[in-house]
């Protein structure tokens, strides 16, 4: 029992294999990364729609491609992810018993590179978008926006009741692999990791040493550029190793104000934010002098801004206070993000039904 202890909190020294507490710093790192710059969009979106709004709307595919920029320079430069090598790690290929381990600033070969880099960008990115399909789905469920009838209502019915076991087993798959991580079963915490063919390994000095080699080396040796194919090739590979470089440096740096960020907007702390944050009521929004041939809003308050005809299903966007029928603005909002009055940034979980006695 002491031994699993002693595993628990520090690594062996024959495999250099890192602790539990050092992978899973590493795995929070970057999911607190995403939320944090997803808080900053928004509020930059929120600002000013017309110049922001795109970033918000397509922020998913942004995040994805910055991330697959950052990962890519680190797996080949340091043969480690960007937060892996944050915590001095780095990845070690799996079945190379017989050849001299790799140093990290060789970087990781091209079938372990791809597959880390599909763990690593693409798999979240994936596993973002079934999410929000799932949320739209309940939603639509909810609100029984099919006919009770239709084959798609009953495929994604079907869908919805099976996604959370899905999930459960999903989740409960990582959760016994890393309690075999931590009863010294396993060299992975992760099994994308073994599925990548890599496990995870503290750098040693010769790698540090090397790879403070290289980059004194690549600001050293310059080879000017023969031909203007070469050119373009090497303006390229500089502006990619630049963008992935300033990427890194600023993440780096504004890492612990990103684990800040993650503690602030935790659920723990909601009640304490609440009673620093307090701020009086705000009024309704301001209704502007519209003239009688405006096509904004209609004359009649019982009228649905969007079909101009009598309301039904009354729902409220709260991003601007307006009313529609809820079909209109589900559509609507679904489909542009955004206030079909005011343009304001919104989601479709802003769109609160009115309840009367007429109703």
């Amino acid at each position: 029992m002491a031994e699993h202890g002693a595993h628990i909190t520090t690594a062996s020294v024959v495999d250099d294999q890192p602790s539990i507490f050092e992978v899973v710093a590493q795995d929070s790192l970057m999911t607190a990364v995403r939320p944090a710059l997803q808080h900053v969009v928004k509020v930059l979106a929120e600002s000013n729609p017309a110049h922001y709004g795109f970033f918000w709307r397509w922020f998913d595919e942004i995040f994805a491609l910055l991330d697959l920029l950052l990962q890519q320079h680190y797996l080949s430069k340091a043969s480690a992810s960007f937060s892996e090598n944050f915590y001095g790690l780095k990845r070690i290929v799996m079945g190379d018993t017989h050849k001299p381990e790799r140093l990290a600033s060789a970087g990781l070969p091209k079938r372990q590179l791809w597959k880390s880099i599909m763990f690593l960008v693409l798999l979240p990115y994936l596993k973002v978008k079934l999410e929000k399909l799932v949320s739209s789905l309940r939603e639509e469920d909810e609100y029984s926006i099919h006919p009770p009838s239709s084959r798609w209502k009953q495929f994604y019915r079907a869908f919805l009741a099976a996604y959370p076991f899905v999930n459960m087993a999903w989740e409960g798959w990582f959760f016994v692999q890393q309690l075999r991580y931590i009863l010294g079963k396993s060299q992975h915490h992760s099994p994308l990791l073994r599925l990548a063919g890599v496990r995870l390994g503290r750098l040693t000095v010769q790698d540090i040493r090397a790879l403070e080699h290289k980059a004194a080396e690549a600001s050293l040796m310059q080879q000017p550029a023969r031909s203007v194919g070469e050119k373009i090739k090497s303006a390229l590979k500089k502006a990619l190793g630049g963008a992935a470089l300033s990427l890194s440096t600023g993440l780096s740096v504004g890492v612990f104000f990103l684990q800040f960020l993650e503690w602030w907007y935790s659920s723990e702390n909601q009640e304490t934010i609440k009673s620093l944050t307090a701020l009086p009521t705000p009024p309704p929004p301001v209704h502007l002098d519209y003239n009688s041939d405006s096509p904004l809003l209609p004359k009649m308050k019982t009228v649905c801004p969007l079909c101009r005809k009598t309301r039904v299903n009354d729902t409220v966007l709260a991003t601007s206070g307006y009313v529609f029928c809820y079909r209109c603005v589900f559509n609507y909002v679904r489909s542009h993000q955004a206030c079909p009055i005011t343009g304001y940034p919104t989601e479709v979980q802003h769109l609160i039904k009115l309840y009367s006695p007429e109703n």
